[in-house]
């Protein structure tokens, strides 16, 4: 194995199929819903660009690789994929800047002990 994103991983839906079948209706029933192509306040485009943002957030190779190509074939634009990139760089930066204030709260407190 070369990586871990390989295309043949999506082979191991069968263990959802046969292991757990209701859930894998319901979560696909879902994920349709989500991203329906009409019916919604927001847009399809919409949609995948902030799904896009999610998954370069939690760096899932494989929504990064669906989204970013659905993003486009709902009429996404190379700056807008950029843009969105930028935002969930820096709501992952801002997370890092949030989560320092606990840092140093802890280290007050272990200070105080």
């Amino acid at each position: 194995m070369s990586h871990y994103a390989d295309p043949s991983d999506a082979d191991y839906t069968r263990v959802y199929k046969s292991e757990t079948p209701e859930m894998l209706k319901a979560f696909l029933a879902f994920d349709r819903a989500v991203f329906a192509p009409e019916g919604t306040a927001l847009s399809l485009k919409h949609r995948e660009l902030i799904a896009v943002a999610v998954a370069l957030t939690t760096q899932c190779s494989y929504c990064i690789e669906a989204h970013t190509q659905n993003a486009v074939a709902a009429g996404a634009t190379q700056q807008e994929i950029a843009e969105t990139s930028w935002v969930a760089a820096a709501i992952r930066a801002g997370g890092g800047f949030a989560h320092g204030r606990m840092a140093f709260k802890f280290a007050e407190h272990a200070h105080a002990v």
